[in-house]
C-alpha cells in the first residue's frame, strides 16, 4: 500500500458521510428559516471533516498503543495495525490535522454573523470538540474505554453539530431546533453502537469498556433498537410541532433502510456487522438530505 493510500486508509473516508449529515441538517435548517450564509457553510462543512478526519487518526493510533488493535479486532485492518503508518507519522497527523481544524473553525467563526457572546461559546465548543476528538481514545484514561464515548458522539454530532452549524449559518437558534439535533445524535450513536458490538469481545479482553461491554451483545441490540426509534420520534416531534406542509414528512421515506438495518443487526452473526455500520451513516445522510428535499419543495 502507498503511502498516499494508507493516509485515506486512515482518513476512513466511509465515515464521512455521518460527519456532514448534522452540518448538512443546521444548513437545511438555516435554509428553511430563510437566510443561508454560504460561505459559513462551506466552512463547517471543511471544519466537520477535519474534524472527523482527526477523530479518525486519534482512533487509530489509540487503540494501537492501548493493544486493542493487536489481536482479535473484527473490523477492517487499520493503518498502524497494518503497518502501513508509524507512530511517529500518525502523531504528526494528529497535530497538523487539529491545527487545521482550529485554524479552518476560528475562520468561521470570523465570517459568521454572530455577537461576541456566541463567538465565545462557539470556540469554546470548538476547541472542545478537538480534544474530545484525540482523548476518546488517547491519555491515560481515554473516556472512550469507560463507556462515555455514546455521550461525546451524541453531543458533537447531534447537538452542537446541528445546532451550531445552524447558529454560524444562520445567526439564530430556535430551541424547537433540538429535536432534530437529537435525532441526528441518536442515529450518530447507533454507528457508534455497531462499531462496539462488532469488536465487543476484542474490546473486552483489552479492557476497553464500551457499552455492548457493560451490557452484552443482546442488551446492545435492545440498546440499538432504542437509539433508532428515538431518532425517529424526536423528528417526527420536530415536524408535528412545526407543520406547514406535508412535503416536509417526505424523510420518512428512508424508515425502511433503518427497518432494514434493526433487521440485520439481530439475524447477524459478530464478524458480519461491519457492513451495517457504513449503511447505517448513508441511511442517515439520506435521512438528512430527504429534509432538505422536504424543504425546498415546501
Amino acid at each position: 500500500m502507498s503511502t498516499w493510500n494508507a493516509w485515506v486508509h486512515a482518513a476512513r473516508l466511509r465515515t464521512l458521510p455521518l460527519a456532514l449529515s448534522c452540518v448538512l441538517m443546521g444548513g437545511f435548517l438555516a435554509y428553511a428559516d430563510g437566510r443561508v450564509d454560504g460561505i459559513a457553510f462551506m466552512l463547517a462543512i471543511v471544519t466537520t471533516v477535519l474534524l472527523q478526519v482527526l477523530s479518525n487518526f486519534a482512533n487509530d493510533y489509540g487503540d494501537y498503543a492501548s493493544g486493542v488493535d493487536l489481536s482479535g479486532r473484527v473490523g477492517p485492518v487499520r493503518a498502524l495495525q497494518g503497518g502501513h503508518l508509524t507512530m511517529s507519522q500518525m502523531r504528526s497527523a494528529l497535530f497538523t490535522t487539529s491545527l487545521l481544524a482550529f485554524i479552518s473553525g476560528l475562520s468561521l467563526l470570523l465570517v459568521a454573523d454572530i455577537p461576541t457572546g456566541g463567538l465565545i461559546t462557539l470556540l469554546m465548543v470548538g476547541l472542545l470538540a478537538i480534544i474530545a476528538a484525540i482523548t476518546y481514545t488517547i491519555g491515560k484514561r481515554p473516556y472512550g474505554y469507560i463507556g462515555l464515548g455514546d455521550l461525546s458522539v451524541f453531543i458533537f454530532f447531534g447537538l452542537a453539530g446541528v445546532l451550531g452549524s445552524h447558529y454560524v449559518i444562520n445567526g439564530t437558534f430556535d430551541a424547537q431546533n433540538i429535536l432534530l439535533a437529537a435525532s441526528c445524535g441518536f442515529f450518530s450513536v447507533g454507528v457508534l453502537n455497531l462499531n462496539n458490538i462488532r469488536d465487543l469481545e476484542a474490546d473486552k479482553v483489552h479492557h476497553k469498556n464500551t457499552l455492548p461491554v457493560w451490557l452484552g451483545r443482546k442488551k446492545a441490540v435492545i440498546y440499538h433498537i432504542v437509539l433508532l426509534t428515538s431518532g425517529w420520534m424526536t423528528a417526527l416531534g420536530y415536524h408535528f410541532l412545526n407543520y406547514t406542509s406535508w412535503h416536509q414528512f417526505i424523510f420518512v421515506l428512508a424508515l425502511p433502510f433503518f427497518v432494514f438495518n434493526v433487521q440485520r443487526l439481530i439475524s447477524q452473526k459478530q464478524d458480519s456487522i461491519d457492513p451495517l455500520l457504513k449503511q447505517l451513516a448513508l441511511s442517515t445522510l439520506l435521512f438528512v438530505l430527504l429534509h432538505g428535499l422536504g424543504w425546498v419543495i415546501a
